[in-house]
């Protein structure tokens, strides 16, 4: 495999991911709109959001556990198509102007669909680059969320407010169409080391509880994570009176800054040789930057708009060395599983959370939300394990302390 054709491979399980992204957050861009024109409480369309992320849970270890047996070209194809039909569905129901229910059945199908595009690439990434370009491969496939973000933050809101619901949900369709002819044109599955086989066979939760603590840690900063992707657009339109155009401006910008961001910790934790230690910097940085913005628009300050930029980009940059750690750690024949947990994990939080969330906003306001949001990566600074060894190694240290 020739090193073009890895990133060329590596790109289109980006796209491929952006899928997921884009069918499960891209509801939120929306929330304005539904809560405005369409008199939906913000509480009621936060669950209508938090659907997708909902039927995406349910599937996600199974759909890992699928890319273990079957390999991940021809899961991802199966897994974009159900996608399709839930993001084509719910662009059709939006277009007749249907109620909450007959919205959330489509959503719901996208969801069940998207898990797999969430969990891939760790074969990919593990399997066809060297130990020294993991972080860095990864950080670039973890570009994914931040750029579906940002693509649906663009377009979404403007669409909504000048075109219709229905022209909003046609942004998940086009992606989606993009991964599937990505997937089918560069995946390619890499080959199972033979020698690796029977050491990556065996559980890697039995070994020792680092997988378990890489999860806990990884609950705990999705929440303020999950916090930004789903009310910043409507903190700006509706609590800040921006226009959609100029907030999804502002989103984009950021998203795509946190993009950056992760494959730069991912270069560094090549370099340093660990995964944790930039974790603990990021767990750190995203507990001060979110309590900081929730004081800044406490005091209606005019830098909150600003300090939202960088704690956006702080609660993104962990999830690209989490994903390279896991997959390292869990080996080839468990990684999809292992990923498949992470993402569960995930997802349940963002799902639980984004109600009370809305919720919170209606009862106490932004500012109460950031700075409960801020505890999360507060709570998980202590509970970040030392290394499961060098990069690109199995952990023989018996201590997670």
């Amino acid at each position: 495999m020739s090193p073009t054709r890895r990133w060329i491979m590596l790109a289109s399980s980006l796209v491929a991911a952006m899928t997921t992204t884009c069918a499960t957050a891209g509801v939120a861009y929306v929330i304005p709109v539904l809560h405005s024109d369409h008199g939906m409480p913000l509480s009621k369309a936060a669950t209508l959001a938090a659907i997708p992320t909902i039927g995406l849970t349910l599937t996600i270890i199974a759909w890992g556990a699928a890319l273990d047996r079957f390999g991940e070209r021809r899961v991802l194809l199966i897994s974009l198509g159900i996608t399709a039909a839930g993001t084509v569905a719910a662009m059709i129901v939006a277009e007749t102007g249907a109620g909450f229910a007959s919205l959330a059945i489509p959503l719901l199908i996208s969801g069940l669909g998207s898990g797999a595009a969430n969990g891939a690439s760790g074969r990919i990434v593990v399997g066809w680059f060297p130990p020294h370009q993991r972080g860095t491969a990864m950080g670039v496939r973890q570009m994914a969320q931040p750029l579906a973000i940002g693509v649906c933050a663009l377009t979404m809101p403007v669409f909504a407010e000048r075109l219709g619901l229905a022209t909003a949900f046609a942004v998940p369709v086009v992606v989606t169409v993009i991964g599937v002819i990505a997937v089918a044109v560069a995946v390619v599955d890499p080959p199972l080391p033979p020698a690796s086989a029977a050491v990556s066979a065996a559980n890697p939760y039995r070994r020792r509880s680092f997988l378990q603590r890489v999860h806990a840690v990884s609950v705990l900063l999705v929440i303020p994570q999950s916090l930004m992707w789903t009310f910043v657009p409507a903190w700006l339109i509706v609590g800040h009176h921006w226009s959609a155009l100029s907030a999804g401006v502002l989103v984009t910008v950021t998203q795509v800054a946190g993009a950056l961001g992760r494959i730069l910790v991912g270069r560094i934790s090549d370099v340093v040789g660990s995964r944790m230690r930039p974790i603990r910097v990021i767990a750190a940085t995203a507990a001060v930057l979110t309590g900081g913005l929730a004081l800044a628009d406490w005091l209606d300050s005019p830098v909150a708009a600003g300090v939202m930029v960088l704690a956006s980009i702080s609660t993104v940059a962990d999830n690209g060395l989490a994903f390279t750690a896991i997959a390292e750690f869990a080996g080839p024949s468990w990684s999809g599983r292992s990923l498949g947990v992470q993402n569960t994990a995930q997802y349940v939080t963002t799902a639980a959370t984004t109600p009370l969330i809305g919720r919170l906003i209606e009862s106490a306001g932004y500012p109460a939300a950031f700075a409960i949001a801020a505890l999360g990566p507060l709570i998980a600074l202590p509970l970040v394990p030392r290394d499961a060894g060098a990069p690109g190694t199995d952990a023989s240290d018996p201590s997670d302390a």
